[in-house]
């Protein structure tokens, strides 16, 4: 019987394919227990999503986790040696943190997993595999790959203390240039170490033409190697038919600890994050005491069903390089690509300096001008549409996907964290973010310091670095009222000239963090756009 009769909902029939591909290829399911000792997530926490696991005392007095993770429990099971290999998939539901609703959330997975000994011919088997069960989710897909070691050999190369080889990883993550540039110099790097580490995010494109510019960067054998390693993976999945949507980004680093080599993800135009994740994690393997390679990959269906939903259960492919298989070009669920680049601007009077420096730089949208109520104005000559938003609210609207590109403050990027590139500093909006109390406050460290802030997260972080105990209470506006009416100690807030805390008998104790402007973009977008945001980015620095 012909799949398509069944009538079965998108994500369903893709399992069926994708399953039929992968055992296939000599993949057995498996299948793991809904619960596991806690122990080996606790021993592992680095290695999840998040630090946060479901535990229960079972009957025999053991304490136990709902399933956060399937890859370390496939670690934990395998009985593969170099010699002989094991090769496992697998469709699993686990349980994870979900930070914006504050609570824990059902995951769906199917990913597959490769144990023994991992050369290039096994890395180019599983990335085209990924290929084909992205293509399975839409002919609208790109494959984006790495190698750790050419980010981290480079890193390594420059003898740099360690948190700030964390932190500059983060911001190369993040493809922050600007955030490079000043770590860089309070790491005291050498100017020529800092230039090239702010090209890093920058090495993104087609894979012969990336490599190659890349090339230029190499400081170590290791770094060559790692070239060497993606040039030979590229070449294999080209030979195959599998090389057009696949692109290098070498700004891509996973967890040092765990992961190595070539890693990848996967993503669909209409879906705001990767849709699937992959890689090498030898290291892995070596922390559980196995002197073998692995690698593998997870597709998250709770996002690919909601790309199926918005689309009205558009048709899985079914064909792709022979019967059964899933693959490019044949058919497709996701959404059309849209022409337009979605703006989202602040509200106020940091939006109108944005909109001013955006139409110096050419992007101007002449109903701007004279909009009085209207939060959506457009320009379809120029392909742009502006999202006039709720400051607070741009760095949501732009991780989510309903804006391509935004511009948002420092402080709300600090306090939030949300999954974007941060890839300009505007170098407007600027202000302070500060610790303030009272003319003449002491602090008395055998109490607890009470803090008056809307910034939260931004004002435990601070405290933390002090080692400082902290009660937090939380207000949104007239923080000042705080120590006046001796609710809290000292405030956290944002400070511009510093006349409102004067005028309520205040003083700056630490001014601890620079705030200005921030162009941001959504990493979906940055992927199926990159030409228009690059060159609107380009446009904006050198206004």
């Amino acid at each position: 019987m012909d799949i398509k009769e069944l009538n079965l909902k998108p994500t369903e029939e893709l399992k069926l394919i994708l399953g039929a591909l992968y055992q296939k290829q000599g993949y057995k399911k498996f299948k793991m227990s809904r619960f596991e000792e806690y122990s080996l997530y606790a021993a592992n926490e680095d290695f999840l999503s998040g630090d946060k696991v479901i535990t229960f005392t079972d009957l025999d007095g053991r304490l136990m986790a709902l399933k956060p993770d399937v890859t370390l429990s496939i670690i934990k099971n395998s009985q593969a040696t170099m010699e002989a290999g094991e090769r496992f998939y697998y469709i699993e539901n686990v349980y994870r943190e979900d930070k914006e609703s504050n609570n824990f959330r059902e995951v769906s997975q199917m990913g597959l997993e490769s144990i023994g000994n991992v050369d290039i011919e096994e890395i180019t088997d599983v990335l085209s595999l990924a290929v084909k069960s992205l293509a399975g989710v839409s002919e609208d897909y790109i494959m984006e790959i790495s190698d750790m070691e050419f980010v981290t050999e480079l890193l390594g190369s420059m003898n740099m203390a360690y948190d700030d080889y964390v932190h500059i990883l983060r911001l190369i993550r993040q493809k922050n240039k600007d955030g490079i540039r000043k770590i860089g110099a309070q790491a005291k790097l050498r100017k020529e170490q800092i230039e090239v580490l702010e090209q890093i995010p920058e090495l993104y494109g087609s894979p012969q033409e990336t490599i190659a510019r890349a090339r230029k960067l190499v400081v170590n054998t290791a770094m060559a190697d790692a070239l060497d390693v993606l040039r030979d993976v590229c070449k294999g999945l080209d030979e195959r038919g599998l090389s057009d949507r696949v692109r290098i980004d070498l700004s891509t680093v996973n967890d040092i600890d765990y992961y190595n080599g070539v890693i990848f993800r996967g993503f669909v135009e209409g879906i705001s994050a990767n849709v699937l994740s992959g890689g090498q994690y030898d290291r892995a393997m070596r922390l559980f005491g196995r002197n073998v390679g692995a690698i593998g990959f997870a597709l998250y269906l709770d996002e690919i069903d909601t790309l199926y939903y918005e689309v009205g259960a558009a048709a899985v492919q079914t064909e792709a390089g022979g019967a059964g298989e899933a693959g490019p070009g044949e058919g497709s669920a996701a959404v059309s690509e849209r022409e337009m680049i979605n703006i989202a601007l602040p509200k106020g009077r940091l939006g109108d300096q944005v909109y001013e420096m955006l139409t110096k730089a050419g992007y101007e949208c002449p109903d701007y001008a004279n909009n009085d109520r209207k939060l959506v104005i457009e320009s379809k000559d120029a392909g742009l549409r502006y999202l006039l938003v709720k400051p607070s609210d741009v760095a949501v609207y732009v991780e989510h996907g309903a804006a391509d590109v935004g511009i948002v403050g420092k402080d709300i990027l600090m306090e939030t964290e949300p999954d974007v590139y941060e890839l300009l500093d505007l170098d407007i909006g600027k202000c302070r973010m500060c610790v303030a109390a009272p003319v003449g406050f002491e602090d008395d460290r055998d109490r607890t310091l009470r803090v008056a802030t809307k910034y939260v997260n931004s004002a435990k972080n601070y405290f933390i670095e002090k080692n400082r105990d902290i009660q937090i209470i939380k207000l949104n506006g007239s923080i000042e009222l705080g120590p006046i009416l001796g609710l809290t100690d000292v405030i956290v807030d944002i400070v511009e000239t510093g006349t409102t805390i004067k005028e309520n008998n205040l003083e700056v104790v630490d001014a601890f963090k620079n705030i200005s402007a921030r162009f941001i973009a959504n990493k979906m977008s940055f992927k199926f756009k990159n030409d228009a945001i690059t060159e609107m980015v380009s446009r904006l620095r050198e206004r």
